[in-house]
């Protein structure tokens, strides 16, 4: 905690209104070099990346093309309105270096976290008691789904509200209440 007032700060834009293709500057410090700015576009949302293997991992990335490196965690990503729409947090690439796939955590999760941080002094996260996996064509092929606008429950844990309500492996969910 700073105790002083008057800083300046960057103010949160609607992570949940980017479209694919909007373009996004990603702000950080890699590699011990300070103050860089890199511009790209959003190339997805949503994203769940195989570098984060628990239980209670995010998995709903901004994918972005803009050159984020080793040390740019942290850093803004931010829209062409100067409001911060993401955290820049990981890439994904075989030899370390970008190779132009890197991930943001959303503003809409960055906010919730800052208010449970504030009022609870923890993270709150509801957690429904599935194991779900994107639907791609393999996978609607496999299954006959005519959908992929929906994940494809894998399992459900044991005492659990999914269990409770009935859910079971090789469900669809294509919504939430309702």
């Amino acid at each position: 905690k700073i105790d002083t007032e008057g800083l300046p700060f960057i103010t949160f834009g609607n992570s949940d209104e980017l479209k694919v293709g909007e373009w996004v500057l990603a702000v950080g410090n890699p590699f011990d070099i300070s103050s860089t700015v890199t511009a790209g576009i959003i190339s997805a949302k949503g994203r769940s990346i195989p570098i984060i293997e628990d239980n209670y991992k995010i998995e709903s990335f901004i994918q972005t093309d803009a050159s984020v490196n080793r040390g740019n965690s942290g850093g803004a990503l931010v829209n062409l309105r100067g409001e911060m729409i993401g955290i820049n947090t990981a890439i994904l690439s075989p030899t370390g270096g970008n190779v132009g796939i890197s991930f943001a955590i959303p503003s809409s999760i960055v906010q919730k976290v800052v208010k449970d941080l504030i009022e609870f002094g923890a993270v709150q996260r509801a957690i429904m008691g599935v194991q779900i996996q994107d639907i791609d064509a393999e996978l609607a092929k496999k299954e006959n789904l005519d959908q992929l606008t929906a994940v494809y429950v894998t399992e459900v844990n044991e005492n659990s509200a999914a269990k409770e309500a009935g859910i079971e492996a090789g469900d669809i969910i294509t919504q939430i209440n309702s």
